[in-house]
């Protein structure tokens, strides 16, 4: 018997996540349909899709980019409603036009429209982590609170969930184990990084994904956030939650259980099998990802990660004991940080350096309020941009 067909809203249409998620949904019509599309500022973009999946609504997140998109999906004889801007957002993620919410919008900017769809007690599809890293305890009271349930999409935290018990709770388990890939810089010191151009960065050597992303990666940043993202998630305390270095990205993460079981979730590298177990939980569909052949693999990898050449893990780690504020700090000074990267403004090296300042300018606070949490990020950007001037005229 197959499932009530679900109707989608897709935070995110045009990036990686995006692109990922709609290639899933078209392979399946009878199970799946777009009730809202939206992008940043890609309207040509977001404008050719509407054409293809015909959603009710499409925001553009920038709102400069609001007359376009109604020229545009006019010009095409589209019914689709143009709308613009953050509150847009949020108004999609919460209609009732809609159950499941896939939130793939990058960085600090998606959070408010998350939170939305978790108040509206939807099913969500969790690909944004700086959700969880910038307000991880008040997303995951929210979505208690309004029975919204967060299936996450991020590879690894997606393998844990398909590990962990399937009733929910976490009885026997002694540790979460957080894969990953090393990213391009994997084995070299940290002399050897000084030069390092975006490009490089950006050549990430097993996924494809965005750049901000991809620099994270480059850094170990991007699994920082996730050992943050893990202990909301799942709940437990960051000493229960290790990384490991498996270049192969075949084996995702595993959980650890006290009697010396160890489970693990493999597949090859490929977003849609995760957003397809999102998308169908608890039943299974076929992803278009190939089959996994083990025997053209031949051996598995692992190292502990270097904390000299990658000091950004050990930065997450301390903000997620410090708790509060922090990690919405150390958000906030890397997503400033990679910009500047991105730009040419910051050395590679100086992306950990920018972050640690912040953290050591910025004081941590109680965080229980999503206003405060706002605030903090807030100030921690104009700090970062701040001692990012001073850096790049030292």
């Amino acid at each position: 018997m197959t499932a009530h067909r679900r109707r989608i809203a897709l935070l995110g249409a045009t990036g990686s996540i995006g692109s990922s998620a709609l290639d899933v949904i078209a392979r399946h019509p009878d199970r799946f349909e777009l009730a809202a599309l939206s992008a940043h500022s890609r309207v040509d973009d977001l404008v050719a899709l509407c054409e293809r999946f015909r959603p009710a609504v499409a925001v553009i997140a920038n709102e400069a980019g609001h007359a376009a998109l109604r020229d545009g999906l006019a010009a095409r004889g589209l019914a689709t409603e143009a709308r613009a801007g953050e509150a847009a957002l949020d108004a999609i993620a919460a209609d009732p036009d809609s159950d499941t919410v896939i939130a793939a919008i990058v960085g600090a900017a998606g959070v408010s429209s998350t939170l939305a769809a978790a108040r509206a007690g939807k099913r969500l599809l969790l690909a944004n982590k700086e959700s969880v890293v910038l307000a991880g305890s008040v997303l995951m009271r929210t979505a208690a609170a309004h029975g919204a349930c967060i299936l996450p999409i991020d590879s690894e935290h997606n393998a844990i969930f398909q590990c962990l018990p399937a009733d929910g709770g976490r009885g026997g388990v002694r540790r979460l184990l957080l894969t990953a890939s090393g990213g391009p810089f994997r084995g070299r010191s940290r002399e050897s990084l000084r030069l390092i151009t975006p490009d490089e960065a950006c050549a990430h050597p097993n996924w494809v994904m965005g750049r901000k992303i991809s620099v994270d990666s480059a850094t170990l940043m991007n699994k920082g956030l996730e050992v943050i993202e893990a202990h909301h998630l799942f709940g437990l305390p960051p000493e229960r939650i290790e990384v490991v270095v498996h270049p192969q990205s075949v084996i995702h993460s595993l959980v650890d259980y006290v009697d010396g079981s160890v489970l693990a979730q493999l597949g090859n590298p490929d977003m849609r099998t995760a957003l397809a177990y999102g998308l169908a939980w608890p039943e299974r569909i076929d992803s278009g990802v190939a089959a996994l052949d083990l025997a053209a693999l031949a051996r598995f990898d692992f190292s502990a990660p270097d904390p000299d050449a990658f000091p950004c893990l050990g930065l997450a780690y301390a903000a997620l004991r410090e708790g509060g504020t922090a990690p919405a700090i150390l958000n906030a000074a890397n997503e400033v940080a990679v910009a500047a990267f991105l730009a040419g403004r910051l050395p590679f090296l100086g992306i950990s350096a920018l972050i640690e300042a912040t953290l050591a300018t910025v004081a941590a606070e109680p965080a229980d309020d999503l206003a405060v949490l706002l605030a903090t990020d807030g100030e921690a950007r104009r700090k970062a941009g701040e001692l990012l001037s001073r850096m790049a005229t030292a």
